[in-house]
């Protein structure tokens, strides 16, 4: 009772007399539950929420503690925003106080404030994380292309329309093999395809051990069989090899898993032009290749040249280790880094390119008459330049006058210098790439605190009656007052107790 005096007398309210009367008042449509609310009964009729009081045409925005005050034409350079709409943003209206409240980030409402004030310009504060910040641009609502435009400058990648297949079968099935995060059963996929994967590349690797290709060869050759009798001759086979055995393993594996992808694409144009489609399809080409070389492999054909087809036909198959990137959120964060750095690594690759033709050069005529040097041409020395500049050093080059030391001093000098400049930038992306990505996997379903006062229901009963109303009771933005209020609107909540205004209340100006 005592904290109402004190609030009409600061607000210099006219009216002496109050009385509290003990009513079932419902919140938000539903019953109290036995708690007790506090009334103020009135005659006069309430004004619409969206009448804002306010000096002239000014409007003040209370966020957090922190007043502002703005103009109302500078919110309505964006009609289509919560500040903008006088109808969405009356509904954080706060009569006693004439002044919109809301419960935000105070640090983020400054480059909102500024959103409005510039024009269009949105720059996110340095001090606030990425996902804070977003979560204050979807409370404004400033708009998708609003959202849209921010994520470009904050370097996000375009992001694509992933559509589903519309047959439910399809559909199951895309999602089994295309989303690993959306059932325990494409989880299970998953880590199916990266054990396979992980044998794969293994066998890639081992079978270039040459005590295993010795094995392998073992298993290769196979005895021929005379009318019973075993034959000194053999005949080799690849059909026999364990590590091919477990290739066609993994194959048939890789094979199953392209087909129901393909199978079950929802645009199938689409597919094809997926770079990692691409890539699993050039994972199991080798194979088939070499089976078919072995196939029709004949005695008159030249080992040799079977030999080498297979050589580089099989070398694709380390490709396969980018089919981790479908599991791997640590290369994606590589690929999109590479991507968001293509201008400074092109910067290092040209200024490498000019220190290797400079110091060779230089070093080629410093060494020019020098008998056993070995630097006997400019493109000779592209090799050495590239070594030093990139302080490798590998000894096999070096220069052996006193004008050829000079040259390469300068050379390893210059080298540091060129790789240090442009990759802070690279790891600065990096950093930035894998600090959202970990941002985003820690975002939990957090709900703000929310500070409407006035609902939705309340807003549209207001509308249709504001036809009845007479011009006398509308609001003057010259005159600076305030209608009165009815009992729509809670105004504290102190333990059980929830207060209602319901005597008019004029604030006198």
């Amino acid at each position: 009772m005592c904290w109402f005096y004190r609030v009409c007398k600061l607000l210099s309210i006219g009216r002496k007399r109050f009385y509290l009367l003990k009513l079932s008042v419902p919140i938000n449509g539903r019953p109290t539950d036995g708690h007790r609310d506090v009334h103020f009964r009135g005659t006069n009729r309430a004004p619409s929420p969206r009448c804002l009081c306010f000096s002239g045409h000014r409007l003040a925005i209370n966020v957090s503690g922190m007043r502002y005050e703005t103009q109302l034409r500078t919110l309505a350079q964006f009609p289509d925003s919560m500040l903008g709409d006088p109808r969405r943003r009356s509904r954080y209206f706060d009569p006693l106080r004439n002044e919109l409240f809301l419960d935000r980030n105070r640090a983020c409402f400054d480059a909102i404030l500024y959103f409005y004030q510039s024009g269009g310009r949105l720059r996110r504060p340095a001090n606030i994380p990425l996902d804070i910040f977003m979560d204050e641009l979807r409370f404004y609502e400033l708009g998708e292309d609003i959202m849209n435009r921010f994520k470009e400058d904050e370097g996000f990648a375009k992001e694509e329309e992933r559509p589903l297949p519309s047959n439910e079968t399809q559909r199951k099935v895309w999602m089994l093999f295309e989303h690993p995060e959306s059932s325990s059963g494409a989880r299970i996929i998953a880590i199916i395809s990266v054990m396979v994967i992980v044998l794969s590349i293994l066998i890639f690797c081992l079978e270039t051990i040459p005590k295993v290709c010795g094995i392998s060869a073992s298993w290769r050759v196979l005895p021929v069989w005379n009318n019973g009798s075993e034959n000194g001759s053999s005949s080799p086979s690849i059909f026999h090899d364990p590590f091919f055995i477990v290739e066609t393993i993994c194959i048939c594996w890789f094979s199953f898993e392209l087909i129901m992808r393909f199978a079950s694409a929802p645009s199938k144009m689409r597919f094809f032009k997926d770079i990692m489609n691409i890539i699993d399809f050039s994972a199991i080409l080798p194979y088939f290749v070499t089976l078919g070389t072995e196939l029709a492999k004949t005695n008159d054909a030249s080992p040799a040249t079977s030999l080498a087809i297979i050589r580089v036909i099989r070398l694709v198959r380390v490709f396969r280790i980018f089919k981790l990137s479908r599991h791997s959120k640590g290369l994606q964060i590589l690929g999109q880094t590479l991507r968001a750095s293509m201008r400074e690594l092109g910067l290092l690759i040209f200024f490498l390119f000019i220190g290797v033709i400079l110091f060779s050069s230089a070093v080629y005529f410093a060494e020019a008459d020098h008998n056993t040097t070995d630097f006997v041409s400019i493109p000779h020395g592209f090799w050495w330049a590239v070594v030093t500049m990139t302080t490798v050093g590998y000894g096999d080059m070096c220069p052996a006058t006193v004008w050829g030391k000079m040259v390469g001093s300068m050379c390893a000098i210059a080298g540091v210098l060129t790789i240090s400049l442009p990759v802070p930038v690279i790891v600065s992306n990096f950093s930035y790439f894998y600090h959202r990505e970990t941002e985003c996997e820690d975002r939990t379903g957090y709900n703000h605190v929310q500070t409407v006062l006035w609902e939705d229901e309340e807003l549209e009963e207001e509308e249709l009656e504001e036809g009845d109303r007479d011009p006398e009771d509308e609001y003057n933005a010259s005159e600076g007052i305030c209608n009165s209020l009815n009992g729509t609107l809670r105004c504290a909540e102190y333990g059980k107790v929830n207060t209602f205004l319901g005597e008019p209340l004029v604030t006198q100006v």
